[in-house]
C-alpha cells in the first residue's frame, strides 16, 4: 500500500535542535509532521534528528527516496 499524497510541494521549515517525526502515511493534519493518525495502519513515522538549527525542505508527496527530505519526486 502506498502512502496518501499529502501535497505536491515540499514544506520548508526552520527547525531547532531536537528529535522530530515525519509523517509517512500522508494522513496527518500536521503535515509534514506526524500526529499519530497512522495508528492501526502499516505505516510508521520517520524519526529524524536536527543537531544544529537549520532550514529543512521536507517531502509531502510521500514518494521521496530520501525521506523526510524532498528529492523532487513530486
Amino acid at each position: 500500500m502506498k502512502a496518501k499524497i499529502a501535497g505536491l510541494k515540499p514544506v520548508a521549515v526552520n527547525l531547532k535542535p531536537g528529535v522530530y517525526w515525519w509523517c509517512a502515511c500522508g494522513e496527518a493534519l500536521t503535515q509534514p509532521f506526524c500526529d499519530g493518525t497512522h495508528a492501526g495502519t502499516e505505516f510508521s513515522p520517520e524519526r529524524f534528528e536536527v543537531v544544529k538549527a537549520s532550514r529543512w525542505v521536507l517531502c509531502t508527496c510521500k514518494r521521496s527516496k530520501n525521506a523526510p527530505i524532498c528529492d523532487g519526486s513530486h
